[in-house]
């Protein structure tokens, strides 16, 4: 390696840990006595080494009894959204991008005007007609409203688009019918567009606020994002400042970890809608 190739890697470092730093200073601070907490956060290295090191904060929040129970709500509704998401957006896309039926033009322009409503203009027809189908407070609830995704079934659309048609044509020669070209054909090949959905789908439902706190009242469904905003103004005010980043910090690690195992994956498809387009 020659030596730019050094000061690259330098170059990039330096940036890339001044935007780590309020992260790495979140879990350090989770790590520290509240004791300690309330008369300086800016300890040894600028808060950024945990001195003197505890865990009490991490003890004391999961000893707390609903916040176990609130982590599994949220694994169920991401997990549950992205499975829905998945299975509606990779249909519909195909459909859209390979078949021929009336109206289909007119299908599509109203998927490209869904991506111009913003969700947030939609929450009154959804909780009033949530509320008359007894559907609140409940895991279906939170999942069903985020399942049909413009964004996701235009995702898909361009990227079975993009696969040549030659592929399909010799399976219809060999007498396979378009349900199994798309099971056995296509899914296979649209493997790296559907996790990268399948990510930002999981993302976008773990981190979801607004929605949670619109339909689930009870504090038994509360997701991990709405249960943890609903204590920290306890813990700030009695607990202390760590165990409010301890939060915060157990609130993200499924996402950091889900992002770190599935990268390949979102680079891979972002390198095959380039080139391809």
């Amino acid at each position: 390696m020659n030596r730019s190739y050094y000061w690259l890697i330098l170059g990039l470092s330096v940036p890339a840990f001044i935007w780590l730093v309020p992260t790495i200073w979140m879990v350090s601070l989770s790590f520290q006595p509240n004791d300690v907490l309330a008369r300086t956060t800016s300890s040894t290295a600028l808060g950024l080494i945990p001195i003197p090191f505890t865990p009490d904060n991490y003890i004391a929040l999961f000893r707390f009894g609903q916040v176990p129970m609130w982590f599994l709500n949220s694994l169920i509704v991401s997990v549950g959204m992205t499975l829905a998401v998945l299975a509606v957006s990779t249909t519909a896309g195909y459909a859209l991008a390979r078949l021929d039926f009336p109206f289909k033009g007119p299908v599509i322009v109203l998927c490209l005007m869904g991506l111009m409503v913003p969700e947030q203009a939609v929450f009154i027809p959804l909780y009033t007609m949530f509320a008359d189908w007894g559907w609140h407070n409940s895991h279906h609830a939170l999942i069903l409203p985020r399942v049909a995704v413009p964004i996701g079934v235009f995702l898909m659309m361009q990227f079975f688009k993009a696969i040549p048609k030659d592929i399909e044509e010799a399976a219809r020669i060999d007498g396979v019918g378009w349900l199994q070209i798309f099971w056995y054909v296509m899914l296979p090949l649209a493997r790296p567009a559907m996790m990268t959905l399948a990510i930002l789908t999981f993302l976008y439902a773990w981190n979801d606020y607004l929605w949670p706190l619109v339909s689930a009242q009870q504090r038994e469904y509360f997701t991990i994002t709405l249960g943890l905003a609903s204590i920290q103004s306890n813990f700030a005010q009695a607990e202390g400042l760590g165990r409010v980043m301890a939060s915060g910090v157990i609130a993200s690690l499924p996402v950091v970890a889900l992002f770190l195992i599935f990268q390949r994956y979102v680079v891979r498809a972002m390198t095959a809608g380039g080139t391809k387009g």
